[in-house]
């Protein structure tokens, strides 16, 4: 926001000058970024007027112009189109350096002597323009210092203002902030409703109250488009970063600016019907203010008659709506749009208005009439007009209400470490215009229907310590001891999983825990997805349930740029939103792709495969001594290849997902090759065994080997497991060292060689005892699998 320390001035008056305001809005959260003069050094530039302008004799685009100035005439050559008898424009004398380091000389242009130069607003810092001469109202004198003619002696402060505050993206708004800062009155203009002379109204309709449950029209008619905007109406827009457009437009703008709510204009002519607010219709098109014709989304809020859009609500006018150079009547609009409705639709656009950038934030809901009443004041005065009655179009159950809010003194002094008495405080909320209601602990406040930012206590709390100073709190040390809790032997700290994954390849990546809506719903992960209030854009409108999004857009970005074989991982939060609330949980997820050996002359290389990335998940587990025994299930997911995909368990419990990428979805993304994906509950791979001592065994281990032959839906799995059950503790370890599909065996079966290696540890086995296991376990696999030893 940037705001002239002139025009601040006549809202509040204070001896302050502009970098006293500064600090002071600065020391209250209003962090000012710059204080610049509105213009450069203008010395020995006057205001010069054309009293003749003839053609250069030997240039057919140069005229020769006589311009009094400073204290006599003078022939000045100018080539600007617009240099003609009467006009008043800016004047650098003999000597004057202008900002751009040009010294003014005599001069022969074509063999005719020229004693200055006429200057356009880019050759004196003032503006863009560059078509013409920069041209000066007739109310300025000629030979008067263009700086005094223009007011230019003053600065502009820039104001960086946090989304809470949108209350202060107006004059009112940082006047009555300055006001309240340094106990002075505001001194606004006064804003009288204006007579209607006529009757003509036209039918406003809010077919999405919820959406826009005020909407205020205002039709004048017979206004003068070709009026000039008066000189000090031009220079506020200009110092405010807005350039003039013409009567009606600046009208808007300076409203804007002056009180913060967002007006446009529409050509009466050009309404079919009436006014309707509406959603867009599927498939729905408009043409803009800047000549881009879009494709309208249903979620956009339009202003529509009863055949056509006419304005994408809050954001932009359409062109066939707008004023031209034939327009006489108007429509005056002044609204009211919920936040939710336009926050995201500009950028989804590529549009940045100054009317989404209040409205994305908030606008005063009490403030739609007043803002009408001063633009009409506005408008007859500079182009006159005939104005009729306002229109309301009003659901007040949609609007906003500001509710009040308990703020006990003791609360207050403990937060802030003060021992403000209860006067002070009352002071400082009556100053920042609050309406106060004692109570026996303190107050009832109830914020103005502007300060959308005052929900709880703790907004009170701050906004009391802001007026009052945070300068002037007393600086206390925290009391009471500090204890350092360090993790136990039966966790495992994430920093030392980040640097084993590392160790092993993985490079860690941080994402967004911003994705859009669309990413989820692709990978049919959008269940229980929370939406954000404010998102920054589409594709950051709800919180992440997974860590997969930002791994597959990573990975896309490093295979777009021809890297192949990489490995990443990230350690992050995901959010989920259920019925009975919400809740957080600690994630670890990895993504594999390329090769598991690089090309080298020892050998050829070799693609990463599902077991690459379980073994990388096994060796985790083993390495770490994770809690539990671990099964590898399989599991059907949209994203992951049919076959290749495993749900991972913990002592039965599922703690995260593996498998290869779906074709499909490699397809969609466009990827030159697939990946390997997995994801798990990092909160539960970092509970740990504690080690224990266990004394080795003084006898030796017995090692028997078994082929088998089972159906080819049986899981290696399921087979180690039910070795396990069946041996009991005497089977140490079982070891799958051959898998055989061909000759010999039957079709849709398969041969596994498994090792079994048996130990007791307080004696030595006997044959018998061997064979007793054995027998157990091939009567386990035979009634469970229907397994066959293969001879």
């Amino acid at each position: 926001m940037k705001i002239s320390y002139r025009w601040l001035k006549g809202w509040v008056a204070t001896d302050l000058d502009a970098e006293q305001i500064a600090e002071k809005f600065t020391l209250a959260g209003l962090e000012v970024d710059a204080v610049e003069p509105v213009a450069p050094p203008l010395d020995g530039v006057v205001v010069g007027e054309i009293l003749s302008a003839e053609p250069h004799p030997d240039a057919d685009r140069l005229r020769v112009c006589r311009v009094r100035g400073d204290s006599e005439e003078r022939t000045i050559v100018c080539g600007a189109p617009n240099a003609r008898v009467g006009l008043k424009a800016p004047l650098a004398t003999l000597g004057t350096v202008l900002p751009g380091g040009l010294k003014i000389k005599p001069a022969k242009l074509r063999g005719v002597r020229s004693e200055g130069m006429l200057c356009s607003e880019p050759e004196l810092g003032l503006g863009e323009d560059s078509a013409g001469l920069m041209e000066l109202p007739d109310s300025v004198r000629p030979g008067e210092a263009l700086d005094k003619a223009l007011g230019l002696d003053d600065k502009v402060l820039e104001i960086d203002l946090t989304p809470n505050r949108a209350d202060c993206l107006s004059a009112r708004g940082l006047a009555r902030e300055l006001a309240a800062l340094i106990d002075a009155e505001v001194i606004g203009p006064e804003i009288e409703p204006v007579p209607a002379v006529h009757s003509d109204t036209l039918p406003i309709e809010l077919l999405d109250p919820a959406d826009c449950p005020c909407y205020i029209g205002r039709i004048i008619r017979g206004v003068d488009v070709s009026a000039a905007t008066p000189l000090w109406m031009v220079e506020r827009l200009r110092r405010s970063g807005i350039r003039s457009l013409g009567p009606i437009v600046d009208v808007t703008n300076y409203v804007l600016l002056e009180l913060g709510q967002p007006m446009h204009a529409f050509d009466l002519a050009r309404i079919q019907g009436g006014i309707r607010v509406r959603k867009a219709s599927r498939g729905e098109r408009m043409c803009l203010l800047d000549g881009r014709e879009i494709d309208l989304d249903p979620d956009m809020l339009l202003i529509a008659d009863h055949h056509r859009a006419l304005a994408l609500g809050g954001i932009m006018g359409g062109e066939d709506s707008g004023v031209t150079d034939s327009t006489s009547d108007i429509l005056l609009e002044s609204a009211w749009f919920n936040p939710g409705t336009i926050i995201g639709r500009g950028r989804r656009l590529g549009l940045a208005t100054e009317s989404a950038h209040r409205f994305e934030r908030g606008v005063d809901p009490a403030l739609q009439r007043r803002a009408a009443e001063r633009a009409t004041q506005l408008i007859l005065e500079i182009a006159g007009g005939q104005p009729g009655p306002i229109i309301e179009a009003l659901d007040a159950a949609h609007l906003p209400v500001n509710r009040p809010v308990k703020l006990r003194l003791a609360r207050l002094n403990r937060v802030l470490g003060s021992r403000l008495s209860g006067e002070e405080v009352a002071e400082i909320l009556h100053r920042l215009d609050m309406a106060v209601e004692s109570s026996d602990e303190g107050w009832r406040v109830t914020a103005p229907s502007a300060r959308r930012d005052i929900e709880i206590e703790e907004d009170l709390i701050e906004e009391v310590a802001r007026v009052y100073g945070y300068d002037r709190l007393p600086a206390r040390s925290p009391g009471g001891r500090l204890s350092i809790r360090l993790p136990g032997e039966g966790e495992l700290p994430e920093q030392r999983l980040r640097r084993q994954l590392a160790a092993r390849g993985f490079q860690e990546i941080m994402t967004w825990s911003f994705v859009g809506e669309d990413e989820l719903a692709r990978l049919e992960l959008l269940d229980g997805a929370q939406p954000l209030a404010n998102p920054l854009s589409r594709d950051m409108a709800v919180l992440r349930t997974s860590l997969l999004p930002g791994l597959l857009n990573t990975a896309g970005g490093n295979l777009r740029r021809q890297h192949h074989d990489f490995r990443l991982f990230e350690l992050g939060t995901c959010f989920f939103s259920t019925g009975q609330g919400f809740s957080e949980s600690r994630r670890v997820g990895l993504l594999m792709t390329g090769h598991a050996r690089a090309e080298h002359f020892s050998g050829k290389p070799r693609a990463l495969d599902f077991f690459d990335l379980k073994g990388e998940l096994e060796h985790l587990l083993a390495f770490n001594r994770v809690q539990g025994k671990v099964s590898f299930r399989p599991i059907n997911r949209t994203w992951l290849h049919p076959g290749q995909a495993a749900e991972v368990a913990l002592d039965g419990e599922a703690v995260g997902w593996l498998g290869q990428l779906h074709p499909s979805l490699v397809s969609q993304l466009d990827w030159p090759q697939s990946a390997f994906v997995g994801e798990f509950d990092a909160e539960r791979l970092a509970i740990r065994q504690v080690p224990e001592f266990t004394e080795l065994s003084r006898f030796p281990a017995v090692r028997r080997d078994l082929s088998l032959v089972v159906a080819e839906d049986v899981a290696v799995a399921d087979v180690i497991e039910e070795m396990e059950l069946r041996g009991g503790e005497l089977v140490r370890r079982v070891i799958v060292f051959d898998l055989y599909r061909g000759t010999g065996v039957e079709n849709n079966y398969k041969s596994l060689s498994i090792g079994l290696i048996i130990r007791e540890v307080s004696r030595t086995l006997k044959d018998a005892d061997v064979e007793a296991v054995i027998e157990r376990v091939i009567a386990g696999l035979q009634s469970r699998f229907d397994a066959k030893l293969r001879g």
